[in-house]
């Protein structure tokens, strides 16, 4: 008799902390998602700032950071990323900037809104 009460207790025991540790694993998840997407937004603008620093060409910049930063998503557009300036004098300081909203998988949190930002000086 005693060990069917204990069952039963084990049971709602479970079913109290069961939500509570899916909302851990999910939340460890989705940070892992982020983690990476700033990851790759910061490499993707450093990518492309540094070709706007030694080839010049913004348009191209912007097509470096857009291809390398197409493991997020092929839908960053061009209008999402911007430069500080359209021409780059040797010796100033060209910054690249995208903006990329990441959207969950678990719906407990978000969209959050993220900022990849590469700067260098022109001319190397």
């Amino acid at each position: 008799m005693k060990r069917d009460s204990e069952r039963g207790a084990a049971a709602v025991e479970f079913a109290i902390l069961l939500p509570l540790l899916l909302m851990l694993v999910l939340g460890t998840i989705e940070f892992g998602r982020a983690y990476n997407a700033q990851i790759t937004l910061t490499n993707a603008a450093r990518d492309g700032v540094r070709v706007m620093a030694i080839g010049k060409d913004p348009v191209d910049a912007k097509r470096k950071a857009q291809t390398a930063a197409s493991s997020l998503s092929t839908a960053i557009a061009t209008t999402d990323i911007t430069l500080s300036t359209d021409t780059c004098p040797v010796g100033t300081q060209v910054t690249l900037t995208i903006k990329y909203t990441l959207s969950t998988i678990t719906g407990i949190a978000g969209p959050f809104p993220m900022t990849g930002k590469g700067v260098m000086l022109c001319g190397g």
